[in-house]
């Protein structure tokens, strides 16, 4: 169980990237996205909620197995966030570039109340979170832009 946990919470492994562990798990989350794009809409939200429920449980168990609150290794939430930027979006490189960028932007300057959310809310479920509302925030921001041109 303990290394399913690390595979999973890692992506993949993802997480172990020397440099820059939150850009590698939300690069890692891209050939996913790709595979996700080609459902059914519903199917797709009802596969990002599943990723995003299992992702709570693993973050929180390797919360426990590493020792240490939302460690760096820790990258499933990077691809949830990922997969919420994208939704009901084409798999085009526009898209993907500008999602990755404003997705990478938000989850790292994290804008009220992200901070708060990761701050106050424990275990999992705070791991996954703030990645979720920055990947709203950067699916909005995508949109206007993509409006705007």
């Amino acid at each position: 169980m303990r290394r399913l946990v690390i595979l999973l919470a890692t992506w993949w492994g993802a997480g172990y990237s020397p440099i820059a562990p939150g850009t590698a798990g939300t690069i890692a989350a891209i050939p996913f996205f790709f595979l996700l794009s080609l459902l059914p809409l519903s199917a797709y939200f009802v596969c990002v909620l599943g990723i995003g429920l299992m992702a709570c449980w693993a973050a929180g168990e390797a919360e426990r197995i590493f020792q240490e609150k939302d460690n760096r290794h820790i990258v499933i939430d990077e691809a949830v966030g990922f997969f919420i930027t994208m939704a009901a979006l084409p798999p085009t490189w526009p898209y993907l570039i500008g999602g990755f960028c404003l997705f990478r932007c938000f989850d790292i300057l994290k804008p009220p109340p992200i901070r708060l959310i990761e701050r106050t809310v424990k275990g999992g479920y705070g791991v996954v979170l703030d990645d979720v509302l920055a990947g709203i925030y950067a699916q909005i921001s995508l949109r206007i832009i993509a409006a705007l041109f």
